[in-house]
C-alpha cells in the first residue's frame, strides 16, 4: 500500500511538533484519529516512525530517514496544485498567434508585448502567414488567435482592433502624388499592380465591387502576393496600387501614399469559437483593452 497525502501531512506535523497533542491541535483533528492514521502509516512502512516516552515523542532512525522524503512529496504536491491553479487562471500554457503579413509589422510588437506583460508564464509562438494559411490554421486548431483583414469566412469569431485609411500608392513624382486625397475613379486610366486572385478570393470579390462602383475595370499589368514586392513595383513605375496606410512603414522611398476618400480597412482579431483555452479568454480581453487605448496601426 502507498500512504496518501493526508497521512504524510499527519506524520510531518507530529515530527515537527514532537507531540501528538500539539500536532492534533495544529491539524484540528482528534488526537485519537491522528494516532490511528500514524499507526496505519507505520504498518505500510513496516517500521516504527516515532518513539514515545516520558520525555515526549521523537523520530526513530527510520522516521528520520522518512521525514525529508515525506516533505519532498508534499512540496511536489503543493507545486502541482499551484501549477494547476495558474493554468485554470490562464497564467500558464501555450498560445499560438498568427499575423497576416500586412499586419505583422505594426500589430505584432504591441500585441506580444501586452501578452507577455499580463501573462509572463504563457509560452507564445508567433507566425507571419498568408490569409489562406491563417484561416486554415484557425479552423484546424493550429493557431489560437490571429490578426487579419476582412472579409474572412463564416464560422470564425472576430473583433475589430484597429481601423485605418486606405491609400492610393503612387510612384514618387506621379502627377497625382501631391493631392490631399483621391477617389478610386481618379485612377481609372492607370496601370495597376495587385495581389493574385488566388491569394484570397473574398478580398478580390470585394475589390471587384469597388472598382465596378468606381466605373472601371483596372488594367492589371502585374500581380504578386508580397506587399513589399508591390511597393517595389510601384516605386519602379510599373503601376499603382492601393494599400492600408500602415504599409508605408515597409517602404520609405520611391512611393507616395495618398488617402482614398471614404475608404478604410480594419484589422480584426480572429479566433475559432469553442476554443477552450483559458489563456485565450484572457488574451482576448487584454488585446481588446489594448486596442481601446492604443492606435495599433502606429504602435509597432
Amino acid at each position: 500500500m502507498t500512504p496518501d497525502l493526508r497521512q504524510l501531512r499527519y506524520f510531518v506535523a507530529v515530527a515537527e511538533e514532537s507531540s501528538f497533542t500539539r500536532a492534533a491541535s495544529r491539524l484540528m483533528i482528534a488526537q485519537q484519529s491522528l494516532s490511528q492514521q500514524i499507526t496505519l502509516l507505520e504498518r505500510m512502512v513496516g517500521a516504527k516512525l516515532f518513539d514515545r516516552d516520558s520525555r515526549g515523542t521523537g523520530l526513530t532512525e527510520i522516521g528520520q530517514l522518512f521525514l525529508p522524503e515525506a516533505r519532498a512529496v508534499l512540496d511536489r504536491a503543493d507545486e502541482a496544485m499551484a501549477l494547476v491553479g495558474r493554468a485554470v487562471r490562464g497564467e500558464v500554457g501555450r498560445l499560438r498567434l498568427a499575423f497576416l503579413r500586412t499586419t505583422a509589422n505594426h500589430v505584432l510588437p504591441p500585441v506580444v508585448r501586452a501578452i507577455r506583460e499580463r501573462l509572463p508564464g504563457v509560452q507564445l509562438t508567433t507566425e507571419e502567414t498568408s490569409i489562406s494559411a491563417l484561416v486554415e490554421g484557425l479552423t484546424s486548431g493550429r493557431y489560437d488567435v490571429a490578426f487579419s483583414r476582412p472579409p474572412l469566412v463564416d464560422g470564425l469569431s472576430s473583433t475589430t482592433v484597429a481601423t485605418e485609411q486606405i491609400c492610393a500608392v503612387l510612384p514618387e513624382g506621379h502627377r497625382l502624388a501631391g493631392r490631399d486625397d483621391l477617389t478610386l475613379g481618379d485612377l481609372a486610366e492607370e496601370n495597376w499592380v495587385l495581389t493574385p486572385r488566388s491569394s484570397w478570393q473574398p478580398w478580390h470579390d470585394y475589390y471587384d465591387r469597388e472598382f465596378d462602383e468606381a466605373g472601371f475595370v483596372p488594367q492589371v499589368v502585374q500581380r504578386d502576393a508580397s506587399v513589399q514586392v508591390l511597393l517595389g513595383l510601384v516605386a519602379a513605375g510599373v503601376g499603382v496600387t492601393k494599400l492600408a496606410w500602415s504599409a508605408q512603414s515597409l517602404r520609405r522611398t520611391g512611393v507616395s501614399f495618398v488617402p482614398l476618400a471614404g475608404q478604410f480597412v480594419s484589422t480584426e482579431m480572429v479566433w475559432l469559437p469553442g476554443n477552450t483555452s483559458v489563456a485565450l479568454e484572457i488574451v482576448l480581453g487584454v488585446i481588446t483593452e489594448l486596442a481601446a487605448r492604443t492606435d495599433l496601426t502606429a504602435a509597432g
